[in-house]
């Protein structure tokens, strides 16, 4: 049995929705675009939502928005894919790493340990659809505006440093019985990568719930602004008869999500949130059903009081798994047919990282996952028949490494 990671999840509502938006004429930003931004509203609970490129080009357009650069810092998880950082160092500035806790997400102790004046942001990321601990976030900003120093007039209206959450693995993932985007950061960034849980193909969602003095439709329009070179008018509003004038006002980028990919989403969002995600829990319960009685099993968090995860990623450790036995056991399962994967490796192990003088000694809680960390496949197109084989073979795998 052939069993790959990550497939898209493809039906025909999706197909009839990226034809639709061929035969239309009309395939860069246009009316499903706004479409998809209207529906991240309406399920998320958010005033204003902008889509754009990449998940990436979301973080350093949230960013710049609050006009980070040179000289400033960004408190950042080590526990994290490399676009966190690289979204940072896009914008001049400086990530300050903090270690994990052993659910994955960033230490809110080690965030306060790594605040300075210089401090602007905190990106908090959700790990495998596992949301921080975002009130216990906000109230540390709150207990540091002392420390602040504004730079700008959007810091000055804030006064604070900004929380701006990495939560490209959680969308439909809670936090006290809301979703996560709705009051739980300043700006939120979803990913809609082909690999996600809702996907374009590429792109990404910057979501806004910016505190008083600040209007919401008024910074999406900015941002919107912001995302196509800074023109005032964008291609579908300046193809209308009589509507060629536009101007440009800012130095922007050019990140704005097209309608052909906007249509996967289109089709793809309301499923979602009315059974994909359903299935998606329906897989993680079963196999932590099956992990939990396993010794050498430790399994991920998936709900309690506060939080409920979007179900990402299955992210299995093998309990005191050294690295070498954890990819052994990886090219067991590889070799019969399973395929699975790892999510993350820490950013000071790569390259980039450590010549810029970052090191994995100072993150032990974060190689610690990492070093015993297999992502299953976990996706709504899995048969029963297939789940059985994969925790079989994960078990065998396991047990002919460590027995």
């Amino acid at each position: 049995m052939k069993i790959p990671f990550s497939p898209p999840y493809i039906n025909q509502a999706v197909i009839s929705e990226v034809t639709d938006s061929l035969e239309s004429g009309w395939i860069t930003t246009g009316p499903k675009v706004k479409k998809l931004e209207d529906l991240v509203c309406e399920h998320i609970g958010v005033p204003n939502t902008l889509c754009v490129n990449s998940a990436t080009s979301g973080l350093m357009l949230a960013l710049k928005w609050y006009d980070i650069g040179p000289g400033d810092e960004v408190i950042i998880p080590a526990y994290t894919y490399a676009a966190t950082a690289l979204a940072v160092i896009h914008v001049g500035a400086t990530p300050v790493m903090v270690d994990v806790n052993s659910d994955f997400n960033i230490s809110v102790s080690g965030i306060e340990k790594a605040i300075t004046k210089k401090t602007k942001a905190i990106m908090p990321v959700d790990i495998a659809g596992w949301p921080c601990d975002y009130d216990e976030i906000q109230a540390l900003v709150k207990s540091k505006k002392s420390l602040f120093i504004a730079n700008s007039d959007k810091q000055h209206q804030l006064n604070r440093i900004i929380t701006i959450a990495d939560a490209a693995h959680a969308i439909g993932a809670k936090y006290k019985n809301q979703y996560v985007g709705k009051r739980t950061s300043d700006i939120t960034v979803f990913s809609f990568h082909a690999v996600k849980n809702i996907t374009t193909a590429e792109g990404g969602a910057v979501s806004l719930n910016l505190p008083e003095p600040f209007n919401n439709q008024d910074e999406y329009n900015f941002l919107r602004c912001f995302s196509l070179n800074g023109q005032t008018k964008d291609a579908f509003t300046k193809s209308k008869a009589g509507g060629w004038k536009y101007d440009i006002i800012y130095p922007g980028m050019k990140i704005n999500m097209p309608d052909v990919l906007a249509a996967i989403g289109v089709a793809q969002l309301p499923d979602y949130f009315s059974h994909i995600l359903e299935k998606r829990e329906s897989i993680y319960t079963y196999y932590q059903d099956f992990f939990k009685n396993k010794g050498w099993a430790l399994t991920p968090l998936y709900k309690n009081n506060d939080k409920q995860s979007s179900c990402h990623l299955y992210a299995l450790r093998i309990k005191d798994a050294t690295e070498e036995q954890r990819d052994a056991i990886i090219e067991n399962i590889s070799k019969d047919g399973v395929a699975v994967n790892v999510h993350f490796k820490p950013l000071p192990l790569l390259s980039l990282f450590k010549n810029m003088g970052y090191n994995m000694a100072d993150y032990p809680m974060a190689y610690t996952n990492f070093k015993s960390e297999i992502s299953l496949p976990i996706y709504p197109q899995l048969t029963e028949e297939e789940l059985q084989y994969i925790v079989k073979t994960v078990e065998k795998a396991v047990e002919s490494c460590l027995c």
